[in-house]
């Protein structure tokens, strides 16, 4: 399933280039463009679904496929005894700019509080 407008199923699709971290026959991982800390990868299933909430109701499975290619990430990017931080935008409201489900793996660096009191 996929989405003719869509940036990121146009990666899975190989039209756009990206550099790829991790690959399985459901899950893709890649660099981020703007990164906002050394390590930053987009964690995504190849298919199409517009929020975690869409992926979650529609193939459980899937989503624990990508939760476990995060942590897979992390280790492979040299993060995960120092720590990272996992988040997925969702909606306008939360940030979300891509409509198509995709986890933030971000780390190397002391990231501080996500969210201010």
């Amino acid at each position: 399933m996929t989405d003719a407008d869509c940036i990121f199923c146009k990666i899975v699709a190989g039209e756009i280039p990206s550099t790829k971290v991790l690959e399985t026959d459901r899950v893709l991982a890649f660099r981020d463009l703007y990164p906002k800390a050394p390590t930053h990868v987009l964690v995504i299933p190849k298919d199409h679904y517009a929020n975690v909430a869409e992926l979650a109701a529609a193939d459980p499975a899937l989503a624990g496929e990508v939760l476990r290619a995060t942590s897979e990430v992390a280790a492979a990017e040299g993060v995960a005894d120092s720590g990272w931080r996992l988040f997925a935008n969702t909606g306008s409201d939360g940030g979300q700019d891509v409509f198509h489900v995709h986890f933030h793996v971000a780390g190397g660096k002391p990231l501080g509080r996500m969210l201010s009191a």
